[in-house]
């Protein structure tokens, strides 16, 4: 199996952020903490912020409250983040193998243990035989496997996943969460999800997004590693839980 290369954990604050679109306040005075080494899932309704927010940590906010994200080691995260949007933004020029390359060549880091690495990925989420094919020759749940295959051989610190698994068949789905949850173990990741079964399967925190200007309430995770198992009592229990607020959130 590929294996990611051991990095430190960072923690990740947002801090006081403010954002406003079309005059109303999505986010004011918002805070948000992304525990070091651990997986935080994020529900709530569409529209309601969860991807305002990916990109804010990202470093890709065009609103200025870039300066209201900080890392606990005083270092700017710049440089150390991966970030999975819900589009698979493939090169529509590119082979699969080379958009899982596509950060190493635009580095200028070329070599054949990298190619040998992302080759070893797309095996890993079911494309070995798809490497050289262009993405318009590839299933929407293909292409995003391809995307998570390019996230994934980053090798950064903090992941930040919005919808990742959504275009997946159910089993195909759980395979890859497996695989996520193995190869990013260590990792800070934030996962935007509407599955409240995803989240509880991987997630060591779960948030609940609600409101304008939004806020996030946390949720209780059962006991256990992730991956849980979809089965597990206390698992389907919470899921019932999460869907209750998610249902009543605005």
């Amino acid at each position: 199996m590929t294996r990611q290369l051991q990095l430190d954990p960072i923690s990740v604050s947002v801090q006081g952020a403010r954002i406003v679109y079309d005059g109303a306040a999505l986010f004011d005075d918002f805070d948000f903490t992304l525990a070091a080494g651990r997986w935080t899932s994020l529900l709530g309704p569409s529209g309601i912020g969860k991807t305002t927010l990916l990109r804010l940590i990202a470093g890709l906010a065009d609103n200025g409250a870039g300066d209201a994200v900080a890392c606990d080691d005083g270092r700017p995260l710049a440089g150390r983040v991966a970030y999975m949007a819900q589009q698979d933004l493939l090169l529509p020029w590119r082979r699969a193998i080379d958009n899982v390359l596509l950060g190493r060549d635009l580095r200028g880091r070329r070599g054949r243990e990298r190619a040998d690495r992302a080759r070893a990925l797309l095996d890993q989420v079911g494309l070995d035989d798809k490497r050289d094919a262009l993405p318009n020759q590839l299933s929407s749940g293909q292409r995003q496997r391809v995307a998570l295959a390019r996230t994934l051989f980053e090798d950064r610190p903090v992941v930040l996943m919005d919808e990742p698994f959504s275009a997946l068949d159910a089993l195909t789905r759980m395979r890859l969460q497996d695989l996520a949850a193995g190869l990013l173990q260590g990792r800070t990741v934030l996962l935007v999800t509407h599955d409240p079964l995803e989240a509880l399967r991987l997630s060591d925190t779960i948030g609940v997004m609600t409101g304008q200007p939004a806020t996030v309430a946390a949720a209780t995770v059962p006991p256990g590693v992730p991956p849980r198992r979809a089965d597990d009592p206390e698992v389907l229990a919470l899921q019932g839980d999460l869907l209750r607020r998610f249902g009543a959130a605005p």
